[in-house]
């Protein structure tokens, strides 16, 4: 009996030690980009700075936040944010409702069919070419559209479905509700853990995508929020080789921004109002990922 608490207590102290490790290692990172994007240029090329900012100032967020490419950016990551993601919750439960009912014609076959392109694809060409076909290249749909449907979403929708009691289908149908008055009124309150955890998931792929920006439009107003925050990584990837002269002259004339400041405050810019969402959806996370995932 005194063996085994022990061996409890020991098993419980290595879990909380991996814990704040892990801790540790992820938020400490971006914690250092928060105290370094809220410290002055002047300050910081003299190093030290990891905890807490030693010369604190607002001097670059109010640099980012001048910069009406950046604003753009941020309004068309919220736009494609708040449109993309509940469509794409929308369309993934539409597709799942059906294939979570045993009785569909050819069930296995529209599966099998579905998974099959999880792992094969046209690439990269024919993909533009599809969508230079549907006139897509260069507009707003292009961010929304292709992103609809994800199957391994779907998947997990589906499986969460179909450990639904049937009973409650069944006593619906018998009150004369039809397909769409059981999936609107029924299926998809019973399944809001998962959606949520899936529109959270999608609202976060929207949020980050940068790539669809940068290879498929060409207007600086389509830009998004991360490919502009790419341009500004890049631009001043090449100031940061001649940071220390910078650096100098930044101090003689007492300037607070410089191309680390700069890249730091973007980044924080860019991260910080997706994270903020976490908090208000955690309480999902485990019930929809689990039920979703294990198969009765």
């Amino acid at each position: 009996m005194i063996l085994n608490r022990f061996g409890d207590r020991i098993f419980k102290i290595i879990v909380y030690f991996i814990l704040i490790l892990v801790f540790l290692v992820t938020f400490l990172p971006f914690w250092n980009i928060l105290v370094l994007s809220l410290n002055s240029a002047e300050d910081t090329v003299r190093g030290g700075v990891y905890l807490w900012p030693r010369d604190l100032t607002l001097d670059s967020y109010q640099q980012i936040l001048k910069d009406s490419e950046i604003l753009n950016g941020l309004w068309v990551t919220v736009k494609r944010t708040l449109i993309g993601a509940p469509l794409s919750v929308l369309v993934i439960t539409m597709l799942a409702y059906p294939l979570s009912r045993r009785n569909l014609v050819g069930r296995k076959g529209w599966n099998l069919y579905f998974i099959f392109t999880m792992y094969f694809s046209g690439g990269l060409i024919p993909f533009y070419m599809v969508l230079k076909a549907l006139n897509m290249i260069d507009t707003f749909s292009v961010f929304i559209l292709p992103s609809l449907m994800n199957v391994f979403y779907m998947i997990i929708v589906r499986t969460f479905m179909e450990q639904l009691p049937h009973e409650i289908e069944e006593s619906a149908r018998v009150d004369g509700a039809n397909d769409l008055t059981i999936f609107f009124r029924i299926v998809m309150p019973l399944t809001t853990p998962v959606l949520a955890t899936v529109g959270l998931f999608q609202a976060i792929g929207h949020w980050n995508a940068w790539f669809d920006s940068y290879a498929f439009t060409y207007s600086s107003d389509l830009k998004t929020l991360q490919a502009v925050l790419v341009k500004i990584l890049n631009q001043f990837q090449t100031g940061g080789m001649i940071s220390q002269s910078q650096m100098l002259a930044n101090s003689a004339k007492r300037n607070a921004v410089s191309s680390d400041t700069i890249r730091m405050a973007a980044t924080m810019v860019a991260t910080l109002p997706i994270v903020m969402v976490y908090p208000f959806l955690q309480k999902y996370f485990v019930k929809g990922m689990t039920l979703g995932a294990v198969k009765s």
